[in-house]
């Protein structure tokens, strides 16, 4: 990355107290950032920041700053996105607590791209497994993205899962980017880079502390246009990501479980508070703003160019079946196209191996995604 003299100050902001995203955009109405850190205590006073927030105005940590400009100089697929710059994604401004900085190492375009966050118990079942890898990988090939938090278990059964499916997933952490924790996802982080990106809002060399990983949570969730809930139990981290998905006005999605399956309670526990059960993927795309997923899709060629063989009307088609029984009507509807020419076109489908013809209509060929 190029970096750039304002990088400095954004981080030198970063380290003063009690300034996150929403008090800086409001301090910069005021004041440009260059002013801030080149003034005196008098002017920090007037803008009304208190003695702790004007001094570490004016004694920043020069030596740290420049240790975390040149991590980021040093490749570059490396980002410093302030909340300001035209990169920043708007669902995450729009949260009740934006962070103020995200670091990004990878393929930077797809943190404002649509995502669906995914995640769970440290100890998943095989149940939960077998359907965080079934979802993941459909969710990837209807052109969203899946964002998770790197940790073991179900988060990372899920960047694993798009990896295999040649889709696109981004891993938040609560660490700094050049300190990947848990140490054993070192090689996993490495193909999400590669495949995908990292992002943190921790300067890059910030070790694991407890108090990091829920304010990981919200980011997780405020990047995304919904939560899915694969497995957890009541006192989980994966509630908290729900609430503050709940707070950032986010679907919430669960999969139900066993009843005497302790990791399926915290899950059972969000259904009754009004969460969405899932048993497919069109339960969670129902829900979504479908036609934004679907424009973003469109212009991205998100996964493998396959589908681009298919002539358009077809796609059209081919977008409007689900993996749920759905009737030629419904798909005549979804497509705007004439029943006529939606069954001439399913038949061409289903001869292509795309769809398969079912009891009641027509479902999506799980072999060919």
């Amino acid at each position: 990355m190029m970096v750039n003299e304002q990088d400095k100050y954004w981080l030198a902001l970063y380290d003063v107290p009690k300034i996150g995203g929403s008090r800086a955009l409001k301090l910069l109405q005021k004041t440009s950032l260059t002013k801030l850190f080149t003034s005196s205590a008098q002017y920090l006073q007037s803008l009304g920041l208190d003695s702790a927030q004007q001094q570490a105005i004016l004694n920043p940590d020069w030596q740290a700053i420049e240790n975390s400009l040149n991590w980021l100089a040093g490749q570059d697929n490396r980002y410093l996105i302030p909340i300001t710059s035209s990169l920043y994604p708007l669902a995450l401004k729009n949260i009740p607590s934006p962070p103020l900085l995200l670091y990004v190492e990878g393929n930077v375009e797809l943190i404002s791209q649509p995502q669906i966050a995914m995640v769970g118990t440290r100890a998943p079942s095989y149940y939960g497994k077998r359907h965080a890898h079934n979802f993941a990988a459909e969710l990837v090939q209807l052109g969203l993205v899946v964002t998770s938090g790197l940790a073991i278990g179900v988060d990372s059964e899920c960047h694993r899962s798009v990896l295999a499916a040649k889709g696109h997933t981004i891993a938040v952490l609560g660490t700094g980017l050049a300190n990947i924790y848990p140490k054993r996802h070192q090689k996993l982080a490495q193909q999400i880079r590669e495949q995908g990106a990292l992002v943190s809002e921790f300067s890059p060399f910030t070790q694991a502390r407890p108090e990091h990983f829920p304010r990981r949570n919200r980011i997780v969730s405020g990047l995304s246009l919904g939560v899915v809930v694969i497995e957890a139990a009541l006192n989980s981290g994966s509630l908290i990501s729900a609430r503050c998905a709940l707070e950032q006005g986010r679907e919430v999605f669960a999969l139900p479980g066993a009843i005497d399956n302790p990791m399926a309670a915290g899950c059972h526990y969000l259904i009754q508070q009004g969460a969405k059960l899932i048993t497919q993927t069109s339960d969670i795309t129902d829900e979504l703003t479908y036609i934004n997923v679907r424009t973003n899709f469109e212009q991205t060629d998100l996964f493998s160019p396959e589908p681009e063989t298919v002539s358009l009307p077809n796609q059209i088609i081919l977008d409007s079946v689900g993996y749920e029984v759905t009737t030629a009507d419904l798909i005549a509807e979804r497509s705007q196209q004439p029943v006529s020419q939606v069954l001439t076109s399913l038949i061409e489908l289903e001869l292509d191996n795309w769809i398969n013809a079912v009891p009641g209509g027509y479902v999506r060929s799980q072999r060919r995604g």
